[in-house]
């Protein structure tokens, strides 16, 4: 398929999926959250506006959920039959973190996810309130495993190799290996930005055609806040994650920085903008900023980093992909920022909810915190190669023993079954967004019985719209 071999196919195909699946983990684990303070700030206050914006965005919250359980257990499987190898040789240790992430953080979401979803009328507002802060953990705690895993990946430790198999001899190393804590506190803070940011730009797509109503500026404010708090903490977040790098992975930066040589002692050079060429081993076109690398990378003005070709051709991640990736993360980030300054200059003067440039801004930010995710994961990703478990196995040797054929078939039976299935669910979900805050949602008395609403058996059960524009709600009794 278009020349590419079976480890190619078997890259894009993971690379695919995982991709189509993270996006509803970083919207689910910001939206739990957000469920929890509009709940307790609604027990707190009893303002109308909170429990309205509950009710509104704990149905995306169900979509999400129910979309990201499904592609996620299509892309655990893929361990086992595109990656084979790798699962005999490590399976020893991913096998365990991804069963504790089953043990508890899955089973803590799914035990309280139908009191959360269904509840708000039939348990005490105490207890429902603890459900929502339960899912809320049970998210947080999720992106724990599944980031001690992958983590484990880019920087192994705590282990031996027995008999040309992985054995783990440390626990603790192995979970709180050294680049565990950066990309747990990297990837929360990307999912609360990226849930922010899609909070906000609903918001504002009310506002620019006249809905203005209390919920949906509560929706707008907190949004706000929000970014112009947690953005600049992403910012020195990823500054630590890069020094981390930096000790542990030096040819991904090197990558990332499109940086193939050093000149003497001389400090290293910000490559603004470029073209990498790995052939000719260079970076065409460099637009480059005298001293600022190493300030920015080893917060000095007088060390190197380790260049591109320091490393072996075949050790050598491919610089023209991170190169782009990573930069395009670090421009959405600050213009993250950039909103959040803009929003409290216009706090200030009164007209957050009315200025229409910076609701445009907001609108158009809407998915920048979900992009921003699926750069920075394509660069960690990426620069991690020729890896799989860095320095101890490549990826080469972690495939399945499948041709091109099988895995052409595959990929494009994916590409036709993702876009058409998950397609539906965005759109679902769009046309949620498009209804808006209910006024007063929620607060009848309903406690089932004869006649009446019966709790439902399914997360999407929860979103009783209809498709259609216009249509009844549907009707979900027994």
């Amino acid at each position: 398929m278009f020349g590419l071999d079976a480890l190619e196919l078997a890259r894009i195909q993971f690379a695919f999926t995982v991709s189509f699946h993270i996006i509803f983990p970083a919207i689910t684990i910001g939206l739990a959250s957000f469920l929890a303070v509009l709940e307790g700030l609604w027990l707190k206050t009893h303002q109308d506006a909170y429990r309205d914006l509950y009710h509104f965005w704990s149905k995306i919250f169900a979509v999400n959920f129910g979309m990201g359980v499904v592609s996620g257990l299509v892309m655990a499987y893929q361990f086992g039959t595109n990656w084979s190898q790798f699962s005999e040789f490590a399976g020893s240790i991913t096998g365990p973190l991804l069963t504790y992430e089953v043990l508890t953080a899955f089973f803590l979401e799914a035990g309280f996810l139908g009191v959360m979803l269904f509840g708000w009328n039939r348990v005490g507002p105490g207890l429902h309130f603890f459900a929502t802060c339960m899912v809320a953990l049970g998210t947080l705690m999720s992106t724990f495993w599944i980031l001690a895993s992958n983590s484990w990946m880019h920087t192994p430790q705590g282990f031996e190799i027995v008999n040309g198999q992985v054995v783990p001899v440390d626990w603790l190393k192995v979970i709180f290996n050294p680049s565990f804590p950066y990309r747990l506190a990297h990837m929360a803070t990307a999912a609360f930005l990226s849930s922010a940011f899609f909070v906000g730009a609903s918001a504002a797509w009310h506002l620019l055609r006249g809905r203005d109503s209390q919920a949906v500026r509560t929706m707008l404010s907190m949004a706000m806040w929000m970014a112009l708090i947690i953005a600049p903490i992403q910012a020195v977040i990823g500054d630590a994650h890069g020094l981390n790098t930096l000790e542990y992975q030096p040819a991904k930066i090197a990558a990332i920085e499109g940086h193939w040589e050093n000149t003497g002692s001389e400090a290293t050079p910000l490559i603004l903008f470029g073209l990498p060429d790995m052939k000719r081993e260079e970076t065409r076109y460099a637009l480059e900023i005298p001293y600022l690398g190493s300030l920015i990378l080893t917060h000095s003005l007088t060390k190197q980093i380790p260049a591109l070709k320091f490393f072996a051709p075949e050790d050598r991640p491919n610089s023209t992909i991170v190169f782009w990736s990573f930069r395009i993360m670090v421009a959405l980030g600050m213009l993250m920022i950039l909103s959040g300054i803009w929003s409290l200059w216009l706090r200030w003067r009164g007209r957050l909810y009315q200025c229409r440039p910076f609701l445009h801004f907001v609108l158009w930010m809407g998915p920048s915190g979900l992009i921003a995710i699926l750069a920075g994961w394509f660069t960690t990703e990426i620069g991690r190669q020729p890896w799989i478990v860095y320095g101890v196995m490549r990826t080469k040797d972690a495939a399945s023993a499948h041709g091109e054929l099988h895995m052409s078939v595959s990929l494009l039976a994916f590409l036709l079954v993702y876009c058409s299935v998950f397609g539906v669910g965005y759109a679902y979900m769009m046309r949620l967004i498009r209804k808006g805050p209910v006024p007063h949602e929620g607060e009848t008395n309903n406690h089932g019985g004869p006649g009446t609403l019966h709790t439902a058996a399914r997360p999407l059960s929860a979103v009783k719209e209809n498709l259609q524009e216009g249509a009844e709600p549907l009707d979900t009794r027994s």
